[in-house]
């Protein structure tokens, strides 16, 4: 078990923050299919952007279950502190700080992945955030900011001494974004280096290479992201393989296709119809991408303008791979 201050980690794995992804309907399915933590997506230090739409669904967790995780973003310490306090007024369990998001957007504002190019700032804001509440604070970071610049290492130890509760390093820089190989020693050498838990990140996509990544890192346990985008039972088949050595079976057409009209019955509700039709569209995508003849079926998908054609056009899809055999029923 995993301890994140007063709090116990049911199991090993996190679903990683991502933009436009870990919203609330994500979030909680995750949670419900294995994800013994699920951290929100960024949110802006500046709370002048605060009651934008975006920053308010954001920062929505109403009857959110299990432990919620807020990650805030930014490069000014005392912003950051005040983001961090008043992130806690609106429900906030865990504080995650943002210094590993490789974006443009992000690293432009001195945000995000960029701020390792300044270890002092760094210090900064990690004793800033930490000071200012009293609740544990976590940090999601990279191992460096280039292939010349690699200072993970360094900046997991002020993370340590600053008083974080746990660190979750992505094994690349933010020259790599998400391309190249995973840096595991890199990982390796921080766990060995730190007391505090560390969870590894990246291109963790299957219960064999979550196993190998645990083995060879000593990590306490995984942020998984891109990998649970369409496959949120990713969780619970890691979790069943860490726990017996055994594959669990795989998801049948049937429950593939329960899973994908609840969440998307979660996302209207959430964003009203005009949002949550739109927003459905790409998760639509990734769930359907293993799937036969998926891509015409996306193209007409993404043309429909009713919650009711999404949800018949989905059945009768369903209804096709299984009667077919192209799915187990």
């Amino acid at each position: 078990m995993i301890q994140l201050g007063p709090y116990t980690l049911d199991n090993r794995l996190i679903l990683a923050p991502m933009a436009g992804v870990t919203d609330r309907p994500f979030r909680i399915m995750c949670k419900r299919l294995g994800a013994a933590m699920a951290v929100s997506e960024m949110i802006t230090s500046d709370k002048r952007l605060w009651k934008t739409a975006k920053s308010s669904l954001r920062m929505n967790y109403d009857g959110e279950p299990g432990l919620r995780s807020v990650q805030i973003a930014g490069g000014d310490p005392d912003m950051m502190a005040e983001a961090a306090m008043l992130s806690v007024e609106r429900g906030a369990q865990i504080i995650d700080i943002n210094m590993g998001c490789p974006a443009k957007k992000v690293c432009n504002k001195a945000a995000g992945s960029a701020l390792l190019k300044d270890e002092g700032l760094v210090k900064d804001i990690l004793n800033a955030v930490v000071q200012a509440v009293d609740i544990p604070v976590t940090l999601k970071t990279r191992i460096g900011w280039s292939r010349d610049h690699k200072n993970g290492l360094a900046v997991s130890q002020l993370a340590e001494d600053a008083g974080i509760t746990a660190i979750a390093i992505h094994g690349r820089t933010r020259e790599c974004k998400y391309h190249g190989t995973v840096n595991y020693d890199a990982i390796k050498d921080i766990k060995s280096a730190v007391s505090i838990p560390v969870f590894a990140n990246g291109d963790i996509d299957s219960p064999e290479k979550a196993l190998q990544v645990l083995e060879y890192t000593n990590a306490d346990g995984l942020l998984i992201g891109r990998a649970a985008q369409g496959r949120p039972w990713i969780f619970r088949e890691i979790n069943h393989y860490l726990e017996t050595g055994q594959h669990l079976e795989a998801p049948t057409g049937t429950e593939i296709q329960a899973l994908l009209v609840e969440h998307l019955n979660a996302l209207y509700e959430f964003y009203g119809d005009f949002m949550g039709l739109r927003i459905a569209r790409k998760h639509v995508g990734w769930y359907l991408q293993t799937q036969p003849n998926n891509e015409n079926f996306r193209k007409e998908f993404n043309r429909l303008e009713s919650c009711q054609e999404q949800q018949e056009a989905i059945q009768t899809f369903f209804h096709q791979l299984i009667r077919t055999g192209s799915i187990a029923a």
